[in-house]
């Protein structure tokens, strides 16, 4: 058995719901899959000995699940008073409606689509209910209205599908740009050389203890499936489909269309920078 200290990011074991940091706390949603690993990561964020809680991605449209949520706050003496969304993908949004419904909030998000309320989300803004501190931090790439959440008195982030538990996250093409992405994983970086953040606390997966570590891992993954794939297209391989049952020729065959999506975005990202031809 591999030790988790020796792992991309230090995973802590364990059960994954329940606390996580002083302020945050994980009710894992029931939709496990080969995308969505153990489940959606929901998360309760809220400051210590404060009454309101802030309520980050409710997770897919499942009435148990969302109600778990509003129990575990209760549970804990606090009264959900907002919703906020890391991105629009179902796994994380499809419940956001009726978890506002539930509990009489408004949905804060980047993308005016997904708000429900006058207020959305933008980078520098601060969200203080109950007393807490959480900066929004704009991390597009995985796709375009993608955010993450600093903690700076947990030394934490929260970060969507920038940054996973386990494994690598997709660049979801078109939507999902490398370029973006890969700026992202370097602004997460500077959070953790700038601001001391060491604890990833991820949309799915096991929390990460060495954010650093995390980043360094994904940054370095890119650069590595970057030239992968530009050395798959010199050596005639021309379509996305193409360049995946090269490069990814050891991973199941049932991740190859998400695979698909990330080397449409690195094809894309090295024909912007002259490294490939058209194809």
């Amino acid at each position: 058995m591999t030790d988790a200290a020796a792992l991309p990011g230090q995973p802590r074991g364990g059960v994954l719901s329940g606390p996580a940091t002083a302020r945050a706390t994980n009710v894992l949603a029931p939709n496990p899959s080969a995308m969505t690993l153990d489940g959606t990561n929901t998360w309760i964020v809220s400051e210590p000995g404060s009454d309101l809680a802030v309520v980050v991605d409710p997770g897919p449209l499942d009435d148990a699940h969302l109600r778990a949520v509003i129990d575990t706050a209760e549970q804990a003496g606090r009264r959900v008073a907002l919703t906020v969304l890391t991105h629009g993908h179902p796994d994380h949004a499809a419940g956001a409606a009726r978890f506002a419904e539930l509990t009489g909030t408004k949905v804060r998000a980047l993308d005016p689509a997904l708000r429900l309320g006058d207020e959305g989300l933008a980078a520098g803004d601060v969200i203080t209910t109950g007393g807490l501190e959480m900066r929004v931090v704009p991390t597009p790439g995985h796709t375009a209205d993608s955010l993450s959440f600093h903690l700076p008195a947990d030394r934490a982030v929260l970060t969507g599908d920038t940054i996973l538990g386990r494994g690598t996250t997709v660049v979801a093409h078109p939507e999902g740009r490398l370029g973006d992405y890969l700026d992202s994983l370097r602004r997460l970086r500077s959070l953790t050389v700038d601001d001391g953040v060491h604890t990833v606390l991820p949309g799915h997966g096991p929390v990460l203890d060495d954010a650093q570590g995390a980043v360094e891992f994904y940054l370095a993954h890119r650069a590595s499936r970057l030239a992968q794939v530009e050395t798959a297209v010199e050596a005639g391989w021309s379509t996305a489909a193409e360049v995946v049952a090269q490069v990814y020729a050891d991973v199941d065959r049932s991740l190859w269309p998400a695979a698909e999506l990330s080397v449409r975005a690195q094809l894309e990202y090295l024909r912007e920078h002259g490294l490939i031809g058209q194809v």
